[in-house]
């Protein structure tokens, strides 16, 4: 709450200033009832005046009353923002795309983790090191589901990434074709120059709507780059992996299919984009890296500073008016017994 240009972030408590009306409200009435002398006439005290110390009596109430409103002030939390500022830095418009179909359960590219927990967490740190870019979020099964527009709350999105798991979209299977679709409609309307979009999947296109060829091109003609990582083996396995859940479970062991390399190789080729395998953490963490430093343009970004209290004068003055009616009350305001 803006008030006079000053922002309160307690704007309430600034209600209890209807304190000070009964305040004033008591110190009237009281004045009236001061004890007082009955004589037969006061026409020889008609020129008397009370002198300047009936006057500082009252000058010394106001001044208590107004160190109250500074006080109620301060537990309203003044605060100042510094302005708004603009900077010339290099960032992006990137929509991660996740695969969470049944498959990414498999624990072959770490033994304590799946292939999703892996790839969230890989995902989560380029998120905490893209500072300047705008980031959204897709994930798809037999479907795909836009989950996070595009953002600059890093936090948000990475809690939001850390929370995704195998089941949260009914439908199996891999939808590569729909996810890139949601992807775009996400990015379309970013400011940034460079748009991209990072699709992050462990098997080929099985369902959806959209053929990933088709969304490829959709893409391309948007000028949008699609850069795809095949997480898992491209290669037919003959031995069984573990499944394993958000914990690190083993449920079961399956023999799982091999990412269709071809598949992902055409669609980063037709945007523009890069295709990368990524076969253990240490791969896919490193093919983020690569991404990072790929894929940034000259953005203008307007900065706003953090918030500070700015309560100190209110509290000097606080300090200033009470010690001073103190000191005046017990010194020259002193009443006589």
């Amino acid at each position: 709450m803006t008030f006079n240009g000053i922002e309160f972030a307690h704007p309430h408590a600034l209600w209890l200033l209807l304190i000070l009306i009964p305040m004033v409200a008591w110190y009237v009435v009281r004045r009236h009832k001061e004890p007082s002398l009955g004589i037969s006439s006061v026409a020889a005290f008609a020129k008397v005046s009370g002198g300047w110390k009936v006057w500082l009596r009252h000058v010394l109430f106001a001044m208590r009353c107004a160190a109250a409103a500074c006080l109620i002030i301060i537990l309203a939390r003044p605060q100042t923002h510094d302005n708004w500022s603009r900077t010339s830095v290099e960032g992006t418009d990137i929509v991660i795309g996740l695969d969470i179909s049944a498959s990414m359960r498999a624990g072959d590219i770490d033994k304590r983790h799946n292939r999703l927990a892996v790839a969230k967490k890989v995902a989560s740190q380029f998120v905490a090191g893209r500072e300047n870019d705008n980031l959204g979020l897709v994930v798809f099964a037999g479907e795909s589901f836009s989950a996070v527009p595009l953002t600059s709350d890093r936090a948000m999105l990475s809690n939001y990434l850390n929370g995704v798991k195998i089941g949260l979209i009914s439908a199996d299977g891999t939808a590569i074709g729909d996810g890139i679709v949601s992807a775009i409609n996400r990015i379309k309307e970013g400011q940034a120059v460079s748009k991209s979009i990072i699709i992050i999947t462990d098997g080929s296109n099985n369902s959806g709507v959209v053929a990933p060829e088709t969304a490829a091109e959709i893409a391309r003609d948007m000028k949008i780059k699609v850069y795809t990582i095949g997480v898992g083996a491209a290669e037919p396995m003959s031995e069984a992996v573990p499944y394993v859940d958000d914990n690190g479970n083993i449920l079961d062991y399956g023999i799982v299919a091999p990412i269709d390399e071809k598949a992902l190789q055409n669609i980063a080729a037709m945007t523009g984009g890069k295709y990368y395998k990524a076969a253990s953490a240490t791969a896919l963490s490193e093919i983020f890296k690569e991404i990072d430093s790929l894929e940034k343009s000259e953005l203008d970004v307007r900065n706003f500073s953090h918030t500070e209290d700015d309560y100190m004068l209110w509290a000097w003055l606080a300090f200033i008016l009470f010690g001073v009616q103190f000191v005046l009350k017990n010194t020259i305001a002193r009443p006589i017994p």
